[in-house]
């Protein structure tokens, strides 16, 4: 499979023109892959624009690529939103790299009651930021014409607050209704995944209260980092993606 590279500049991109990386993208394609001229790669602006093209030119301050073929990739109608509670150490780095690679369409970084680690004043910027790094570099791995948006640090009263147009399902090792029978109406839908403590009681309770549904993933109990991965996995083969 041709290596798959992320600009700007792709937007205008149509046959025949030439395509600039340049930065950190012309240094990891010149140095660290190795392209070489006449090797096939596709480029994309991470908002549906694809294009097919070969390597002109290579160097480490610039890598120049002829576009052969354009393509735009509509946005899902219907989108998936992982909601991720903050956790310890790199566990929610790892949920949001694989949800990414398995088609999350959004990720929202969720300061729960039970979270250990705590996003305050200037931390909450630069933990987007970082995830937002996460999300661009599995996206461009997993060849995705659209990269999820990281959405703000958001509390419960703001998944409260999706629940009203949103549909919210809440994983939880104790609900009845399983994952896989949710059938789709139209809406989004946004998992929302625990920390490492659980759920508080009160959270569950304000978030049935605005209509969230609680949904069993399996008969085990799965890490933080691993529980929005293997329920974006279900979704996909209940939505057809897969």
């Amino acid at each position: 499979m041709s290596l798959h590279f992320l600009t700007p500049e792709a937007s205008t991109g149509h046959p025949g023109d030439l395509v600039t990386l340049t930065g950190a993208e012309a240094k990891h394609a010149a140095v660290v892959r190795r392209v070489r001229v006449g090797e096939r790669v596709t480029l994309g602006d991470g908002l549906g624009v694809w294009l097919d093209g070969e390597i002109a030119a290579a160097d480490p301050a610039e890598v120049s690529v002829r576009v052969l073929a354009r393509t735009v990739q509509p946005r899902p109608e219907a989108r998936i939103v992982l909601v991720q509670a903050l956790a310890k150490g790199d566990r929610d780095e790892l949920a949001v790299q694989a949800a990414c690679e398995l088609g999350v369409d959004e990720i929202v970084p969720w300061q729960a009651a039970r979270s250990v680690s705590r996003w305050e004043g200037a931390k909450a910027a630069k933990g987007r930021e970082r995830w937002s790094s996460i999300v661009r570099e599995a996206a461009k791995q997993a060849h995705r014409a659209w990269v999820p948006e990281v959405a703000g640090l958001e509390g419960t009263g703001d998944l409260v607050r999706r629940a009203g147009t949103q549909r919210v399902l809440v994983l939880d090792p104790s609900a009845s209704a399983r994952l896989s029978a949710v059938r789709e109406d139209g809406r989004d839908l946004v998992l929302v995944v625990g920390p490492e403590g659980g759920i508080a009681p009160e959270e569950h309770e304000r978030l049935a209260a605005a209509g969230a549904e609680r949904v069993l993933l399996g008969d085990t109990v799965l890490r933080t980092s691993t529980a929005g991965p293997a329920a974006l996995a279900v979704l996909n083969v209940v939505r057809g993606r897969w």
